[in-house]
């Protein structure tokens, strides 16, 4: 199961996030579990594991509580309950999803063949989680 908490760890956390209203597919200690995954795991959001859910709604929720400010409140008190002993430092975005018209980069045209062409040839993904354990067992 990797680094997923348990109903009573989150029960200790719950005032850290949004208050669930509605018909809501997934719930916030799932939610939560998925993303503890892909911290642990480094894989793209689209590499969830189906027990999961949906990774888009996953990932949708994950976007929203990182912007509101949820995600930091949420992992600074899994740390000082000691739930969960990691701390996400950088996360870095491939610069190929950035879209520039050939006229702007004022390049030459080029000859070789395009190397995204090869997807083996362009190595690991680079949307990487960073998670840094903060003790040794």
């Amino acid at each position: 199961m990797g680094m997923e908490i348990t109903r009573a760890q989150y029960e200790q956390i719950v005032h850290c996030l949004p208050i669930q209203r509605g018909n809501v597919s997934l719930s916030n200690l799932s939610v939560l579990n998925a993303i503890l995954y892909v911290a642990e795991h480094g894989c793209k959001w689209r590499g969830l594991p189906k027990r999961f859910g949906n990774w888009h709604t996953i990932y949708t929720r994950m976007n929203r509580w990182s912007k509101s400010g949820v995600l930091d409140r949420v992992f600074e008190q899994l740390q000082q309950a000691q739930i969960v002993r990691i701390k996400i430092e950088v996360v870095s975005l491939d610069s190929t999803i950035v879209k520039v018209h050939p006229d702007g980069t004022g390049a030459l045209k080029k000859t070789a063949r395009n190397p995204s062409a090869n997807p083996e040839a362009d190595g690991p993904p680079r949307f990487i989680w960073l998670p840094r354990m903060l003790e040794r067992q």
